[in-house]
């Protein structure tokens, strides 16, 4: 059975048989996991050892696991600061600064990857415009240049640490002041604006071999009156044809306010997938997620499962206990901090 093209969120700690029924379904491909699915290291290695057994080939774990305020694992982890906290550096040190985020990119994909987790929604390419709701301290910074810099330095440190590199919010969320976990952002800037600006750190990464990019849920009524998660334009005639992006596409959370336009969940799916996502996500509607399974007719192309085998995690790093990549975790956890404080919360 190949992968499905839904990613699926499951409950607690330990699967449940609702979760185990939901992730045999063939339409599901992968599971994305939340703080309330980590209790301990070992708890967390167990869990995500048995979402690899329930079926072959294994689905994709994924998590949101930035750093700063977006870092859904704590305890046992190393204390990944926010990116904006590298974009400062940059701006005093440019050559220390990457040295730093690949040594970030490192740790967290050793870290996640030790834990059997397959890759992190990572890094954000948003401009930080200094008025988003949702981006603030999450971006790097407002240059291209210190984002492109900052996000090909840490996309490395990830591919060190046996994880592929997520860019997101296509083609740029930092300008509006919307969130749209809880509303639909509008963006009316003409598109050349948002080209020369905003999509200038996903072109750069693009041309540097991004594996995947997620767009976001926001409205740019001058170029498509759908969300860019639902536009062909934005994903066929932009992403793919202008930008030449050949990797995977993932939908942003569908469950989201700003996803309601679509309609319900499974027309919302269908718009998502038509418009050129390899893989949609839907997460914390269990009963959601049982009306989209019984619900979704879809055939993968044979482009997506090859796009989606490669997100698949490699060698897990057995290192992170040792001496010499405790004292990396220490400089990444650092960054931004006045004083020594406790490094590993």
């Amino acid at each position: 059975m190949s992968l499905g093209p839904v990613m699926l969120d499951v409950v607690g700690t330990t699967l449940t048989a609702d979760d185990i029924r939901r992730l045999q379904h063939p339409s599901v491909g992968g599971v994305i996991l939340f703080a309330r699915n980590f209790e301990s290291c070992e708890q967390l290695k167990t869990l995500t050892t048995s979402i690899h057994k329930v079926r072959q080939p294994p689905l994709l774990i994924a998590v949101d696991h930035e750093g700063g305020r977006v870092q859904r694992f704590r305890g046992g982890f190393t204390k990944i600061p926010p990116m904006r906290e590298f974009g400062k550096v940059w701006d005093n040190d440019r050559k220390k600064a990457k040295e730093l985020a690949a040594e970030a990119g490192f740790v967290l994909a050793a870290e996640l990857r030790a834990h059997g987790v397959d890759f992190s929604f990572t890094p954000i390419l948003d401009m930080d415009y200094g008025d988003s709701l949702v981006i603030g301290d999450r971006a790097f910074h407002l240059d291209p240049r210190a984002i492109n810099e900052l996000a090909f330095n840490l996309m490395q440190g990830l591919k060190k640490g046996g994880m592929a590199a997520v860019g997101k919010h296509f083609p740029g969320h930092g300008f509006v002041t919307a969130d749209s976990h809880v509303s639909i952002p509008v963006d009316e800037r003409e598109f050349d604006q948002i080209a020369q600006n905003d999509m200038q750190p996903f072109r750069q990464m693009i041309d540097e071999g991004i594996p995947a990019i997620m767009p976001a849920h926001v409205i740019y009524p001058k170029v498509d009156d759908k969300p860019a998660g639902f536009s062909p334009k934005w994903l066929q005639k932009v992403l793919r044809e202008r930008l030449g992006f050949n990797g995977v596409i993932f939908s942003d959370d569908l469950s989201m306010e700003g996803a309601t336009v679509g309609g319900d969940v499974t027309t919302r799916s269908l718009a998502a997938l038509n418009a050129g996502c390899d893989m949609i996500l839907l997460c914390n509607q269990p009963e959601m997620a049982d009306e989209l399974l019984e619900n979704l007719e879809w055939k993968m192309s044979a482009q997506s499962i090859a796009r989606l085998a490669r997100m698949h995690g490699h060698q897990p790093h057995d290192d992170v206990a040792q001496p010499a990549f405790k004292d990396v975790a220490k400089r990444v956890a650092m960054v931004g901090q006045p004083v020594e404080g406790d490094l590993f919360a």
